[in-house]
């Protein structure tokens, strides 16, 4: 913790058993046997700052993934009012299913809380006229029904095309399967089929959203392939970051 004394100087105050500080954002992270690569949330070298990691024990990804993790609502709570004591100012998630406990998480701290990428949809509805559509590549379509995008703040979903990548036979053995091995080529090309195949579908799709954090690595490939922007869950932290630990500006006027 730190304050400033009548004179202006910064003081410093130790946390009894805290060995690490500087941590803004922190990600609860569900268990998983996926490799993950730059530009996954999951790798620390995506992010040009530190992120304070914490492997919530017990919460397997797999579940949440499928809709099956309802009793790890209290168990992420916990863990995320352990970061807030830490002194992280915000608080994100490793997989977008996470929306299932994203209401009840950022009720029980004082600090934002964004454990789900889904949370970036209502304001891309909003940034495209009601004849423009939303694309959602996710990792599991079966899963991302109606109520759980309610837990994201999404009550319509009429401008929403939902492609899920499960349909992808590489995606399926490393993410749902979790294989353990991972051809950055097979997912970056299933990720652009993926995106081709949704305005196919869809011709009025005007911009992606990946709802998964193994995804962000393929967002340029994807944007080169149907010129349209992509918004991902890795640019997402950032833009929370420069929120929480605002840069002062430099140059000339």
């Amino acid at each position: 913790m730190q304050t400033r004394d009548f004179g202006g100087a910064m003081i410093y105050q130790a946390r009894a058993g805290q060995v690490a500080y500087g941590y803004a954002i922190g990600m609860l992270c569900a268990e998983w046997h996926i490799p993950f690569i730059p530009g996954d949330l999951n790798n620390a070298g995506t992010f040009p700052f530190p992120v304070r990691y914490e492997s919530v024990k017990g919460v397997s990804g797999a579940d949440v993934l499928r809709g099956n993790g309802d009793s790890y609502a209290q168990i992420m709570a916990d863990a995320a009012k352990k970061l807030e004591a830490e002194g992280v100012r915000a608080i994100t998630g490793n997989c977008g299913f996470m929306a299932a406990y994203q209401e009840f998480v950022a009720s029980q701290v004082n600090i934002p809380v964004f454990l789900t990428s889904l949370v970036q949809i209502p304001m891309l509805l909003n940034m495209f006229g009601k004849e423009h559509h939303i694309g959602i590549l996710t990792a599991n379509s079966a899963s991302l029904t109606d109520e759980l995008l309610s837990g994201a703040g999404i009550s319509d979903t009429s401008r929403l095309t939902i492609q899920g990548m499960e349909t992808y036979s590489h995606f399926n053995d490393v993410i749902l399967k979790e294989l353990g091995t991972l051809d950055e080529d097979k997912m970056r090309a299933e990720a652009v089929k993926a995106a081709q195949d949704a305005v196919k579908c869809n011709p009025k799709i005007r911009a992606f959203m990946l709802e998964c954090s193994d995804l962000p690595p393929y967002s340029k490939a994807i944007e080169a392939a149907t010129g349209l922007p992509v918004f991902d869950w890795a640019n997402f932290i950032t833009y929370v970051y420069n929120a929480a630990v605002p840069h002062d500006y430099q140059g000339i006027c």
